[in-house]
């Protein structure tokens, strides 16, 4: 189930990544940012108020859990640049060897909290066929 839920997240995020990128074609990069947070807003309010989700308090949350937010905006931004001039699957393409080499180094470290899962050879092995594939890409 929880597979199947990261795949179809994967899916989202390649329709996300089009859909922000022809907004931002159509209103500019700083509008494009404030209708895409502002309609994740509310939708993140109907969600809650459907659930009926009692609020927990946020006070002594460590303050770098709040840059979240701050991130999803570079995020949104980077890529409707990026997806302007590389295309969708160049866009996501590099967006997944990012994630995949910071997701490496905090399960390593066991950084932010996370629990340690040490690289080993195999996940490297991996990592730098899909790098090679996109430097395939790249350069074709």
């Amino acid at each position: 189930m929880y597979k199947f839920m990261a795949t179809l997240d994967g899916v989202l995020i390649g329709l996300m990544v089009v859909l922000n990128g022809l907004l931002a074609s159509k209103t500019g990069n700083t509008q494009s940012l404030v209708i895409i947070h502002g309609v994740g807003f509310l939708g993140s309010i109907v969600l809650l108020i459907g659930s009926r989700t009692c609020l927990k308090s946020i006070k002594g949350l460590p303050y770098y859990l709040f840059t979240a937010g701050a991130l999803g905006i570079f995020t949104v931004l980077f890529n409707n640049i990026s997806f302007l001039k590389l295309g969708a699957t160049l866009t996501l393409c590099l967006n997944l060897l990012g994630q995949l080499f910071a997701s490496m180094i905090i399960d390593h470290f066991g950084l932010l909290g996370q629990q340690i899962n040490k690289v080993n050879f195999l996940k490297l092995l991996g990592v730098a066929i899909m790098t090679l594939g996109i430097i395939a890409m790249i350069l074709i």
